[in-house]
């Protein structure tokens, strides 16, 4: 059984540039359940999408997701469903923002074969097919290297003619032993990613983001971080 823990805030500044802050969502998962007005499930496995899991998303299976003692807890364990042998939750806000200040508090999990992802994906594939309108991942770790964390954004043009920018793997301390917290802010210009307050990561964004292979996809430097994600 292997687990991974998260409590989520997020921030949006009210004047960009002005360096204040305003919180316009957050979730603290005080309640007893999942607030459907705020999350829903992906629910699967290959060969329809992802990354090649070992396991099926499932929906309303409380070892899976549940929320207790003020946290969400996402669960894999062992069981066979369809062609998987694992079962685990992998769930989406309803909402989505352009630009802002995102910060996930969370305990990550050890072990082999363990991808925790906090991810922002479009809500609408404005610019085509993945990643051409773009994918920003606010932290991947691996289990059998829980000290470690990466961030990437993704973009370019559909796959294969795709590129991104992304940081190596940064080490901090052991991510599963107790709670971080993983933020990220994005503008205009500029998108940078942090653990526990401190700058590991930043990526440009306001200039010319084809690969330069294939067609084009874009008419505008920026495009595609200018659209809800």
């Amino acid at each position: 059984m292997f687990s991974y823990i998260l409590l989520l805030t997020f921030m949006l500044a009210i004047h960009p540039g002005s360096g204040e802050w305003q919180l316009v969502w957050e979730d603290n998962f005080d309640g007893d359940s999942l607030d459907p007005d705020k999350w829903s499930y992906e629910t699967g496995a290959e060969p329809n999408w992802g990354n090649h899991e070992l396991q099926y998303y499932t929906e309303g299976k409380t070892k899976n997701v549940r929320v207790e003692g003020g946290h969400l807890v996402i669960e894999a364990h062992p069981q066979n469903v369809d062609k998987s042998h694992f079962t685990s939750g992998r769930l989406d806000s309803t909402e989505t923002w352009t630009y802002g200040r995102f910060v996930i508090s969370a305990r990550l999990p050890k072990g082999k074969h363990l991808w925790p992802a906090i991810w922002m994906m479009p809500k609408d594939d404005t610019y085509g097919d993945w990643p051409a309108s773009g994918e920003i991942d606010i932290m991947e770790s691996r289990g059998q290297k829980s000290d470690t964390v990466e961030a990437t954004v993704h973009y370019g043009g559909p796959y294969p003619n795709n590129s991104f920018s992304g940081s190596p793997e940064t080490k901090f301390s052991d991510f599963s032993t107790a709670f971080h917290a993983f933020a990220f802010e994005w503008d205009a210009n500029e998108m940078r990613w942090y653990v526990d307050d401190k700058e590991y990561f930043k990526a440009n964004v306001h200039r010319d983001l084809w690969s330069h292979k294939g067609k084009n996809p874009y008419t505008k430097i920026g495009q595609p971080f200018d659209k809800p994600f």
